[in-house]
């Protein structure tokens, strides 16, 4: 980290346990995302609301090249925030969330989401409860009548169009698929 961390307290005295608490998650964040260039963390002990003792705010402001992180959490949300550990720790998890979030920007990792699996029916033995299908490159797939939707085995028909999800194991008859949609009306 190119400037120390910053520990602040607000409306309470400062505290050797949630200090080292922070600082401990300051390290923790540090080793999964070591390009952090600075941290501050506020914990201020909100004292308007008499009723139901003090809550904490914790805020957390971590720099990274590009991008400054801030996680506010805010005790009106969480009454277990009348515990300054609680606070800080939630505190900490939503800025870890937010750090592998920027980090997996940088790397330039998206989600990515398969087309679906288009096939036809070619085969359908009813009283055995299984039929076949075959994908768009010719493959032959084992459908199991529990693994068509809404208990559409008896609808289908020779011909019928279906969208469907391969199961990563071969079975008896070699590819079979998990889950089949009819895709007639």
């Amino acid at each position: 980290m190119q400037v120390p961390p910053q520990v602040t307290f607000r409306h309470m005295e400062p505290s050797d346990s949630a200090e080292q608490q922070i600082r401990r998650h300051i390290a923790e964040l540090e080793q999964f995302y070591p390009r952090i260039t600075a941290c501050h963390v506020v914990l201020d002990a909100d004292h308007r609301h008499h009723r139901q003792g003090k809550l904490f705010h914790v805020r957390v402001e971590v720099s990274t090249p590009g991008q400054v992180i801030v996680v506010g959490r805010d005790p009106a949300e969480h009454h277990a925030h009348e515990d300054a550990h609680v606070a800080i720790r939630d505190a900490f998890n939503a800025a870890r969330r937010q750090l592998e979030d920027h980090a997996r920007r940088a790397r330039g990792d998206q989600k990515t989401h398969e087309a679906p699996l288009i096939g036809r029916i070619s085969q359908i033995f009813p009283d055995r409860g299984y039929a076949f299908l075959v994908t768009e490159t010719g493959e032959d797939v084992y459908v199991h009548r529990n693994s068509v939707t809404n208990a559409g085995f008896e609808k289908l028909r020779v011909g019928d169009q279906v969208r469907y999800v391969l199961s990563p194991d071969l079975g008896d008859k070699g590819a079979q698929a998990s889950t089949v949609v009819p895709l007639h009306a």
